[in-house]
């Protein structure tokens, strides 16, 4: 059984709560018994999981990932068992009722966020989402990127207090919509494909990790690694690097500026909605860039 510390159980008891920390021995103990698992490690990352490196008997060196059960869960293991491996990980096995997956570990893993190069970057996502993406078997299995959209939008109706976030994430809804009608491909996207979740394997080859499972045209997968190449804080260098990597892009993956600008500022709206859900600190200065990143196009 793994031991947790002070401040690990402290980490994930403020993350997912204390029911789902009180649970975590028995499941652990559970997944250990089904798949012959030791060595287990808990890594420093408290996002969407609780995510352990370890040994399987029948697999070899896996990841084993915990979090609350639910649809989410359910998607992320259909999504990698869909790819089968390819440039993605391969799934080993998965329990959603228990909240599970174990996959294959990428080593050495080291994420695209290192690579110093901007050029390289691109050259690395470009070619990794360049015909990467697939019919689903079952589209109504996974949300679409416009339930996303819509869902939030909704939400942000009821936050009185952040109007002028919310009507940027209601233009970004009937934008989304107006682009669905353009971009109607219905393919299994990430959903999250930004730096982290695309590791560096043993190979010197690029592997991708962790997705969310969802349906859309593909042009919907390129914003939310757009978002990853933001700082923190808004720079007056901020706009040049942006209008770099959008027109790099562009040109990478025979997409039109204009709509990478579109689909960006829809996702950096969303993104920052998002924070509100979650109780952080959203920032509109992010959200108005990336609308100036737009109509400035559009002049």
């Amino acid at each position: 059984m793994y031991h947790f510390t002070p401040e690990e159980e402290k980490k994930i008891e403020e993350r997912f709560g204390r029911a789902f920390l009180d649970q975590m021995g028995e499941r652990l103990n559970m997944c250990a018994g089904r798949w012959g698992l030791d060595g287990l490690e808990l890594l420093p990352s408290f996002s969407g999981n609780c995510v352990f490196t370890c040994e399987s008997a029948g697999f070899g060196k896996a990841i084993l990932k915990l979090g609350p059960s639910g649809r989410e869960r359910s998607t992320e293991a259909l999504a990698l068992q869909e790819y089968n491996g390819g440039r993605f990980c391969r799934l080993f096995a998965a329990d959603p009722a228990l909240g599970a997956i174990l996959e294959e570990r990428i080593l050495p893993g080291i994420p695209l966020r290192e690579e110093p190069s901007l050029a390289k970057r691109l050259s690395v996502y470009s070619g990794l989402v360049t015909g990467l993406h697939k019919e689903p078997a079952d589209p109504g299995a996974y949300p679409t990127y416009l339930d996303w959209v819509t869902r939030i939008a909704g939400y942000m109706l009821g936050r009185e207090e952040y109007l002028e976030l919310s009507s940027h994430m209601q233009k970004a809804e009937a934008l989304c919509r107006t682009l669905w009608i353009v971009y109607p491909r219905q393919l299994l996207l990430h959903g999250d494909l930004h730096h982290d979740n695309i590791l560096l394997n043993e190979s010197g080859a690029y592997r991708i990790i962790d997705p969310k499972g969802v349906v859309g045209d593909p042009v919907f997968d390129i914003p939310r690694f757009i978002l990853n190449e933001t700082e923190e804080e808004v720079t007056p260098d901020t706009y040049g690097r942006l209008n770099t990597v959008i027109t790099s892009l562009a040109v990478q993956l025979d997409v039109p500026e204009a709509v990478i600008r579109q689909v960006f500022y829809i996702e950096t709206a969303m993104s920052q909605c998002w924070n509100v859900e979650s109780g952080m600190t959203p920032s509109l200065a992010h959200v108005e860039l990336a609308e100036r990143l737009m109509l400035e196009q559009e002049e």
